[in-house]
């Protein structure tokens, strides 16, 4: 039944996705798209809760009891440049996922299920900043939910067509923005100066020795560096460099942020320099919890058959959807990764996918929000 209506929607949900596409919004001013979604749901007869200071907002179809099953999808776009253009565009899908949590929510209300467990649709804002889960997490979108979904499109080349992984794990990942501060002289006599650049040399030359033995995927790299002005005759005084960390795991992380501290005072005492830092944009890793991959492996075979299962998907990308089992860590989640013929990869400025992934795409949210939700009904 599910599969039937959906497919006699099929052009609304292509048309919606179309609407969002055209829409694109930066992290954070996703004014339109928050909107069109809100009507969308508002004339299915929804409640919205949204919110002040952000974009951000919920929507709940009341179950038989009060506990609370959550599914959520991002609204923002990338800034970048496309065909030498400066915009704002849907290079990593979250367009799509938009249109499939809101034409699943729409599927829900239109036939008439009420599920056993009250079903929440977060649109979150500001993904790309990294921000957008902290500032719905602040407003209470977790009070009272149990298990957390989420859905990402994925690159041909970690997930095929017509399948899905029932989890994405996702690495963690931070930025430490850094200054170096030495001494000034003249070229000529460098043994009278501290050489910053010489200082950030060694910073990446010491980095490459750190070694964590029970970390799967890990790496630490200079990202950003910046030194000296337009005298070539002088010896720079003050670097300011970047450093991207990226671990499989959040213990992980917290082991090579502690190894990557102790580079940086290390350098800086074998150079006599004085080193600055801090950290900014960390995500989490994935948690892995077998219930609720269970619940996404069911729904994916039932939508797709045996053979559109997905091992799970491991990426070196970060989503700040972990945020919230980092924050409620007695909340179960998983983010399924949909094949959909993806090409490019995300986050180019000309990626594509195939539509049709947005109608199954559908179908397995709604799928996955009944399972989750204890709600038995005729498919």
């Amino acid at each position: 039944m599910i599969q039937s209506y959906l497919d006699s929607k099929k052009s609304d949900i292509y048309q919606t996705y179309r609407d969002l596409h055209e829409l694109a919004e930066p992290s954070g001013q996703e004014v339109k798209t928050s909107a069109y979604l809100q009507q969308k749901l508002a004339e299915a007869g929804y409640q919205i809760q949204a919110f002040s200071g952000h974009h951000g907002f919920i929507a709940d179809l009341a179950g038989v009891s009060s506990e609370i099953i959550a599914i959520r999808a991002d609204m923002d776009a990338v800034v970048q440049y496309v065909d030498g253009v400066l915009k704002a565009n849907h290079s990593c899908g979250h367009d799509a996922h938009s249109t499939m949590l809101v034409h699943t929510a729409l599927t829900l209300a239109d036939l008439k299920i009420v599920p056993q467990k009250t079903i929440r649709f977060i649109f979150q804002p500001a993904e790309e900043t990294g921000t957008g889960a902290v500032e719905m997490i602040k407003d209470g979108v977790l009070e009272g939910v149990t298990e957390l979904y989420g859905i990402h499109v994925r690159p041909e080349w970690e997930v095929d067509k017509k399948m899905a992984a029932p989890v994405i794990l996702h690495g963690s990942s931070v930025t430490l923005h850094g200054k170096i501060h030495g001494l000034q002289a003249h070229a000529s006599r460098p043994e009278l100066g501290r050489n910053a650049i010489e200082a950030a040399a060694q910073v990446i030359q010491v980095l490459q020795g750190i070694r964590l033995e029970a970390e799967r995927d890990y790496s630490v790299k200079m990202t950003k560096l910046h030194a000296g002005t337009d005298s070539t005759n002088v010896i720079p005084d003050e670097a300011v460099f970047a450093l991207d960390l990226r671990a499989a795991t959040n213990s992980g992380m917290e082991e090579l942020k502690k190894r990557t501290v102790h580079v940086l005072e290390r350098v800086s005492a074998l150079t006599e320099t004085t080193i600055d830092w801090e950290w900014e944009g960390h995500t989490y890793a994935a948690v892995v919890n077998e219930r609720v991959i269970n619940r996404t492996k069911e729904a994916i075979k039932a939508v797709l058959g045996p053979g559109g299962l997905a091992p799970a998907c491991e990426t070196k990308g970060a989503e700040d959807f972990h945020f919230y089992s980092a924050h409620y860590p007695h909340v179960a989640s998983t983010m399924i990764g949909l094949g959909c013929g993806l090409k490019h990869g995300l986050h180019h400025p000309q990626m594509t996918f195939d539509l049709e992934a947005l109608v199954y795409g559908t179908h397995i949210l709604t799928k996955t929000a009944l399972l989750a939700s204890q709600t038995d009904f005729q498919q």
